[in-house]
């Protein structure tokens, strides 16, 4: 009698989640974007948005809640009641450079989200002054160790991408050149332009016009492969350091403890939208990869990220701003 007390209690104790996950969304959806409007996070999150919206017939509203680096939004996102109705379009910066970075952040990337899908990634693009005399990787590294320390680089701000990009293939390629950091990324590439500074890891999207206009020479991209975006370019690995890899990456995660129905409900939604034909090549148009993972895999990714950048950042000695 007891042993099926105890299994009806437990059928019963389990039926609200399932009852919840079977009616999953039953209302709008918030999804939230650590930076202010505009940037190239808003623009994918307005566009996986647009695609759940459709497929669930709920809205899901993007909210913008920028500033702190992205913290303000992340750490809402970890607070919030675990049901799938907030959401964190996070990424690099959110999820791996900043834990890797603080050990004071208001939330655990790790422990405190369940991992939805990866949803696009993006290489930077080793740029440099046209008047500098290299052509490929090969050319800078040999310049670089010919003349230490008189190659100057530049970042939209310590800690971001670009100088992290640029400080791995520093040590990855034993080379000695300096950190110019400037006022956001904008800056760094009219810096770059301008001859201020010789090199630059600068976004695909930013770079590529430049490139064309002669007014950049691209020289690789951070990718492990070629990019779709521009395949004409190789690889940093290839091109003359090995193993070299960082991308910008950009995902969907819940507060931890989420029930398992509704993320994976909510992962094959964002898988569908990711392969949708209109959504590639709106992704494409600005120089990113379209990728969905499991979310199992995506969890993997963040931890092998944080690892990966916390022995960059403690070998460099690298603060964040």
């Amino acid at each position: 009698m007891h042993q099926w007390s105890a299994l009806s209690l437990a059928i019963l104790t389990a039926m609200p989640c399932f009852a919840a996950s079977q009616e999953y969304p039953a209302k709008p959806i918030r999804l939230l974007v650590p930076y202010p409007a505009g940037g190239s996070f808003d623009i994918f999150a307005r566009v996986i948005a647009q695609k759940l919206s459709i497929a669930f017939e709920r809205q899901i509203v993007v909210d913008n809640r920028g500033g702190a680096s992205g913290i303000i939004a992340a750490e809402l996102v970890a607070r919030a009641a675990p049901d799938g109705y907030t959401l964190l379009f996070g990424g690099a910066g959110t999820l791996s450079i900043q834990p890797a970075m603080s050990a004071t952040l208001p939330y655990d990337a790790v422990k405190d989200y369940a991992p939805v899908s990866m949803v696009a990634t993006a290489p930077h693009i080793l740029v440099v002054h046209p008047a500098l005399p290299v052509k490929n990787v090969q050319d800078l590294i040999a310049l670089a160790k010919a003349k230490p320390g008189a190659l100057n680089y530049a970042s939209g701000g310590s800690g971001g991408p670009p100088h992290l990009a640029a400080e791995q293939f520093r040590f990855m390629s034993g080379t000695d050149i300096v950190h110019v950091p400037y006022n956001g990324g904008a800056q760094a590439t009219t810096a770059t332009v301008g001859g201020q500074v010789q090199i630059y890891f600068s976004s695909m999207a930013s770079a590529l016009p430049l490139i064309k206009e002669g007014r950049l020479r691209g020289l690789g991209v951070t990718s492990a492969q070629r990019t779709a975006a521009a395949p004409e370019f190789p690889t940093i690995a290839e091109a003359g350091v090995p193993g070299y890899e960082l991308l910008t990456w950009f995902a969907v995660v819940a507060p931890a403890s989420t029930p398992k129905p509704v993320i994976t409900r909510l992962n094959g939604e964002i898988v569908k939208a990711v392969e949708n034909a209109d959504t590639r090549k709106r992704f494409l148009d600005l120089a990113t990869d379209p990728a969905s993972s499991t979310p199992e895999a995506l969890g993997a990714f963040i931890r092998s990220e944080i690892s990966k950048w916390s022995k960059l950042i403690k070998s460099a000695g690298i603060k964040g701003e």
